[in-house]
């Protein structure tokens, strides 16, 4: 007899073994170390940014637009793998019970975010409203009554394959969530935000109507699930090797220009394989793109010059080691190792194209410090940041390729 408690129980707990599992990777390595020193640097300035605000700053919208953006982020973790499509599709109408669970683990993941968040934000409130820290409590009820309602919104669009009701209903609830959350933080009118409110309730109610007679998208579902699974073993496998993972490749036309300077001859085989890797398979080109903006967006935004060419060397560190997996990328297909090129060109040219990696994000970065901070501070980082990855590439992680080839 099926038991969807039990079922629910299975899938689970076995999500939550499978995180914990590589959860003690991620948490072990010195990316910890980097990661608190970030945090505490940007802490620091945060802090320091927010005593220099002048008392008609519109800290209410600021606030609004960047919690709007957690609120509406509303995903459903169903824990579905691809076999459910065929063996519990039939069962949709005996699995209410299962998907109230998801809607319960998914509000409380939510609630934690929108905790942090706004613990995060309260002292940009603070600092325009006479350092009133005590609103923490009722704001904190009203944004998980509003994340509720989202919630709920989401789960009707899921009755839904088409892409533009997707994108319709993120706009529509996030202009929504932003107006609300504005009216709150402004001392507006209850009666605001109870317009604000009610219509996100038309919104659910439109959506329970127009979707009293579809059934789930299944496959919309297990996708979404697998999607955020491959994201998980991506970060997981930048601290171990994860046999999960599913690559995604995207073709990148608009690059071809970066590959026509390798040269078509033997000894460059492995450099033509790691450069296409990096920039059309899994996310290490976007990953190189959000780090180098992220901390030049940091470095920009700190004025003490020491601290900026720190930065420097730290998100280059960041970078260096989340490429790492790059170099196992095809370690399990038996073809690599038919090529007629000697063992130590494939390490070469990993070398090669890391260090050259780096180098274009100490330039990047350099010029982040050159926009804030001088030209003599900006040619020190980016001697620094050369510096750096001569060491990292050639020395720090020598041990690591080594013995992941043995």
């Amino acid at each position: 007899m099926f038991d969807e408690k039990q079922l629910w129980k299975e899938r689970f707990g076995r999500t939550v073994k499978e995180l914990s599992r590589y959860l003690r990777y991620i948490f072990n390595g010195h990316i910890v170390i980097v990661m608190v020193f970030l945090l505490g640097t940007a802490a620091f300035y945060y802090q320091e940014w927010i005593k220099t605000l002048p008392g008609d700053f519109p800290a209410a919208a600021v606030i609004a637009i960047i919690l709007a953006l957690l609120v509406t982020y509303s995903p459903i973790y169903t824990f579905f793998s691809e076999a459910d499509k065929i063996f519990l599709l039939p069962l949709e109408d005996r699995l209410s019970g299962y998907f109230r669970r998801s809607m319960a683990v998914s509000f409380f993941v939510h609630a934690y975010l929108l905790v942090m968040g706004l613990g995060v934000l309260l002292p940009l409130y603070a600092a325009v409203n006479d350092g009133n820290f005590k609103v923490f409590l009722p704001f904190l009820l009203i944004l998980l009554m509003l994340k509720m309602i989202n919630l709920l919104i989401r789960w009707k669009i899921q009755y839904y394959i088409e892409t533009s009701v997707h994108v319709l209903d993120t706009c529509v609830r996030y202009a929504v969530n932003a107006v609300f959350l504005y009216f709150l933080f402004s001392g507006a009118s209850p009666i605001f935000m109870l317009a604000a409110g009610v219509l996100l309730i038309l919104l659910y109610l439109f959506f329970t109507m127009k979707s009293r007679d579809k059934g789930l998208k299944w496959e919309y579902l297990i996708d979404q699930e697998e999607r955020r699974m491959t994201s998980f073993y991506r970060l997981a496998n930048m601290f171990t090797d994860v046999p999960k993972l599913k690559d995604r490749v995207k073709r990148r036309k608009w690059l071809d220009w970066l590959l026509s300077g390798i040269p078509f001859k033997q000894d460059a085989t492995f450099k033509n394989l790691y450069v296409r890797t990096f920039l059309r398979s899994g996310d290490y080109f976007g990953l190189f793109i959000r780090l180098t903006l992220i901390g030049a967006g940091a470095i920009y935004l700190i004025s003490y010059g020491m601290g900026q060419i720190l930065l420097v060397p730290l998100f280059m560190y960041l970078t260096g080691f989340q490429l790492l997996p790059l170099w196992n990328h095809h370690q399990d297909k038996l073809w690599v190792n038919l090529y007629p090129v000697k063992e130590d060109i494939q390490e070469k040219s990993f070398k090669q194209l890391l260090t050259g990696i780096l180098y274009v994000q100490a330039l990047l970065l350099s010029l982040a410090v050159l926009a804030n901070g001088g030209w003599l501070a900006s040619l020190l980082a980016l001697a620094v940041g050369v510096l750096f990855a001569y060491v990292y590439t050639h020395i720090y992680i020598q041990k690591r390729l080594t013995g992941s080839r043995a």
